[in-house]
């Protein structure tokens, strides 16, 4: 089968790698669509994986080809979403249901192989039941929606009148958009480097948009908001963003060190801003209401998705897009590959 391979950052390799066959309690997915998370720039480009070579990629939907022995419930041909996640269920976080914090976990595309290939072999633990209606690329998108409302429930949700806000406007602060709007926000502000996101932004539902370069110019202060880049300047933003006794979700993950500006620090505490730490999109039973409300929510047509996809490309054209990211020519909201 076709493969991507991360041999060393920015050594990306499409091989051909050997089909993996269904054990017991597990199935063959052939891949319908795979997207290109945000982790796996650093992850690609910089950092590396947690081992190599490993075939990456992890946000991934696709159908069942075959099925490994003592497993029943599932079918042939069925459209699957698959959690990225496969946690230990024995650390003392699995054991409370915060599986996101396990102790000693694997995962697909950074500590085992991933989905940017044609087939992988899933645990049925990892399968959920997907629309047969929907889409397979909108499937492929359930853990970064997953990930948006994992991080605005940590914050405590938002309440309907009340005001969210956004800093970033890829794929997961979009979909933090439309949750912020379905959970009954009567305005929602966006804040992005970028004129073409902040489109991007209203069409997810933004009531209020700002440059992040004229973000000092605006008056709006949100409930809740959600910090989705993972910058010096963005986190910042975000903080003071908030408004007073408002709470701040932290999902944008940094590579380098972060600095809160002194007048970050002194707003925060004197406003009694609450900041919160957001890992991941996992909750009880695994892998928790984040990922079948955000099922439910695509099967129902609610959550939209399609506007934010930029590139859907052939798998043999990832190492070149890649190439494109590190040299920062490359204009894009949601990037796929067909496998």
């Amino acid at each position: 089968m076709r493969a991507i391979v991360l041999h060393a950052p920015k050594d990306i390799r499409l091989e051909d790698r050997p089909k993996p066959t269904a054990g017991p309690g597990e199935v063959v997915v052939r891949v319908a669509s795979v997207g290109v998370c945000g982790s796996d720039l650093p992850r690609m480009l910089v950092k590396g994986a947690w081992k190599m070579p490993l075939i990456t990629g992890h946000e991934f939907a696709g159908h069942i080809t075959e099925i490994g022995e003592g497993v029943t419930g599932w079918d042939m041909n069925e459209l699957v979403a698959v959690a990225p996640l496969l946690p230990c269920h024995e650390c003392d976080q699995c054991r409370t249901g915060n599986y996101s914090r396990c102790r000693d976990y694997d995962y697909f595309g950074s500590r085992r192989d991933g989905a940017y290939a044609e087939y992988v072999a899933i645990p049925v633990a990892n399968l959920l039941k997907a629309p047969q209606h929907v889409d397979p690329r909108a499937i492929a998108m359930t853990d970064p929606a997953s990930i948006a409302l994992h991080a605005i429930w940590k914050a405590g949700g938002i309440r309907i009148g009340q005001t969210g806000g956004v800093v970033g406007c890829g794929p997961i602060g979009l979909f933090a958009i439309q949750w912020m709007r379905l959970m009954g926000a009567s305005d929602v502000i966006a804040v992005d480097v970028s004129e073409e996101k902040l489109a991007l932004a209203k069409e997810a539902g933004a009531t209020i948009t700002v440059l992040s370069t004229e973000l000092d110019q605006n008056k709006a202060r949100a409930d809740l908001v959600v910090e989705a880049v993972g910058l010096d300047a963005t986190i910042n933003s975000a903080v003071m963003l908030a408004g007073p006794g408002g709470h701040v979700s932290f999902i944008g993950i940094p590579v380098p060190d972060v600095k809160l500006a002194n007048a970050t620090f002194q707003y925060f505490l004197r406003q009694e801003i609450s900041l919160h730490g957001s890992w991941n999109s996992f909750g009880a039973p695994f892998p928790g209401p984040q990922w079948t409300t955000t099922l439910e929510k695509f099967g129902t047509g609610e959550l939209k998705w399609e506007f934010m996809i930029s590139h859907d490309l052939d798998l043999a054209e990832l190492p070149g897009i890649f190439e494109r990211f590190d040299k920062k020519d490359l204009h894009f909201s949601k990037v796929l590959f067909r496998p």
